[in-house]
């Protein structure tokens, strides 16, 4: 494919992960009248808006934020006086009455809720064929096709609901291995239902991602790009159980998701799909670590760490990758017999660490696999030490995305802090919090682990979100407006770049410009890798 037909195809591929944070967050609005409240009055500060409709303010402020993101609404923040004003523009009132088109496809999201996780069962392809067939009749019209209108966002919108979840489930469920993507197949060798899966399948040849003859289907290039990239709706979709709710999150009981018992699961994401999709998601990052890794395992043998820890390990890839890239590549891989290397892989989630070990044990890789809080280094610094003798200083700590999915707590210092540049919208089970508040946070979470990382250093991958302005004008160009969907909502705190930077900078903790990169290398960058040190 030429570098244009890649760059289509990814627009297209996030229109569809904005769809999925977008379409049931603005029905929900839609319905409880939010929206044409703020089209009659023009202009409203979000408290006002929040008091109005006995709502949450802080997933209220979520929910708006997305909408601005989309350039849908205008956001103003007052960071001195703590004040956040949303207002209409140009195109608030043509998009409010496109709004009710997301009905058919929210609701597919909230009946799916009662069928099993991942099997492909007959009653919600029912639903999701009616649907699909509604879209399809839309799909020809000239004035749905034109990539600049209001039109075309929704419908890109909806197509995403419809494509994917179904290309997750086909993708944890095997259909982009090899022998189907290198060769034609009948419906039937995939699933026992062959009738049903043909005609879903045929909604993707309408689509144009196979092609079909004498009963027998082919994956285009078009639907080659999509099924190797399936892992990128991987992490949105598994937050759909959460966006099923969003009414009573907004509107009702915030927490309604969260009072989960210990052992139990989790209710607002599916932990495996997720660490499915991030695992997938996060390889392509782990060439710009090796940079690091090579650079650290390459020096004289008593000045290098004892091993790595992994906080947040996931699925255990990166401990893998890890461990070939030192095995194979540097002097200490030669030297393992006298000098061991021990590798640790510490997660918060119970499903991750079986995961991490399976796959751990797959690939024949001794590690350590431990319960560990991000929020909490001391506690894991002391159980390194009792159980196994390891320092934590010791360790080169090593953390993929995982920072701003830390538990909130207060900052213990709230006198003269520096107001916030961030844009962020930040909540806790359902209450607003501001954001210069979230950045103190932050530097109160870093400095805990100070004393574990001057040493050796702490190498991040990190996601950040980006202003609401930025993202409008560039739709189709980032999957920010997902990202900050799925975190807003779930208690999450990705701040901008510049903002996380300036913040560690602020405690002495300074990024190494050799190994300091950013995803995409521009103004939209959305992920950063950086291998930070004390003085």
């Amino acid at each position: 494919m030429t570098r244009e037909q890649k760059s289509n195809l990814r627009d297209t591929l996030f229109r569809h992960l904005d769809g999925i944070a977008v379409a049931p967050t603005a029905y929900s609005l839609y319905e409880k009248g939010v929206l044409n409240f703020l089209l009659l009055n023009e202009s409203a500060t979000l408290t006002d808006l929040a008091d109005h409709f006995s709502a949450n303010e802080g997933y209220l402020n979520v929910a708006f934020r997305l909408m601005a993101s989309q350039g849908w609404l205008e956001m103003k923040i007052d960071q001195t006086e703590d004040s956040i004003v949303y207002s209409v523009n140009d195109k608030s009132a043509k998009i409010f009455k496109l709004i009710p088109l997301y009905r058919d496809a929210v609701g597919l999201l909230k009946f799916t809720e009662k069928f099993h996780r991942r099997k492909f069962e007959q009653e919600p392809f029912l639903l999701w064929e009616v649907i699909a067939k509604k879209y399809l009749s839309h799909y020809d019209l000239n004035s749905w096709n034109n990539k600049k209108s209001l039109a075309y966002q929704v419908l890109k919108h909806i197509e995403g609901i419809l494509v994917g979840p179904t290309v997750v489930a086909l993708g944890m469920g095997g259909m982009f291995h090899k022998y189907f993507m290198d060769t034609s197949f009948r419906p039937d060798e995939f699933h026992a239902d062959g009738d049903a899966f043909e005609r879903l399948l045929n909604f993707f040849v309408e689509l144009g991602w196979f092609t079909r003859k004498n009963g027998t289907f082919s994956f285009s290039e078009e639907g080659l790009f999509y099924a190797r990239r399936a892992s990128a709706y991987g992490v949105t979709v598994s937050y759909i159980p959460m966006f099923r709710h969003l009414d009573e999150m907004i509107f009702g009981k915030a927490d309604l998701l969260r009072n989960v018992a210990v052992g139990e699961r989790e209710k607002h994401v599916d932990r495996e799909m997720n660490v499915w999709g991030s695992g997938g998601a996060h390889s392509a990052y782990f060439k710009k670590m090796d940079e690091v890794i090579r650079e650290v395992f390459n020096r004289p043998l008593d000045e290098q760490p004892a091993g790595i820890l992994d906080m947040g390990c996931g699925n255990g890839a990166f401990l893998i990758h890890a461990f070939e890239v030192i095995e194979g590549q540097t002097l200490r891989g030669e030297h393992l017999e006298d000098h061991p290397l021990f590798l640790v892989g510490a997660d918060f989630n119970e499903a991750a660490l079986k995961v991490t070990r399976a796959n751990l044990i797959n690939a024949d890789i001794w590690a350590k696999v431990i319960w560990g809080d991000i929020g909490n280094p001391d506690q894991l610094a002391d159980k390194l030490q009792e159980d196994y003798n390891i320092a934590l200083r010791d360790l080169l700590n090593v953390r993929t995305f995982l920072d701003h999915n830390r538990i909130w707590t207060e900052p213990k210092h709230k006198q003269n802090l520096t107001t916030s540049e961030s844009t962020g919208a930040f909540a806790h089970r359902g209450r607003r919090i501001s954001n210069t508040l979230v950045e103190q946070n932050l530097k109160e979470h870093f400095q805990k682990w100070q004393p574990y990382v001057d040493h050796h250093g702490l190498l991040l991958i990190e996601l950040h979100s980006l202003s609401p302005n930025l993202v409008a004008r560039n739709i189709g160009k980032t999957a920010v407006t997902a990202y900050d969907g799925t975190h807003g909502f779930s208690d999450q705190y990705i701040v901008e770049l510049d903002v996380f930077l300036s913040a560690l900078e602020d405690i002495g903790l300074h990024r190494d410009e050799r190994f300091s990169h950013k995803f995409p290398n521009s103004e939209l960058a959305t992920v950063s890798i950086n291998l930070f040190k004390g003085n």
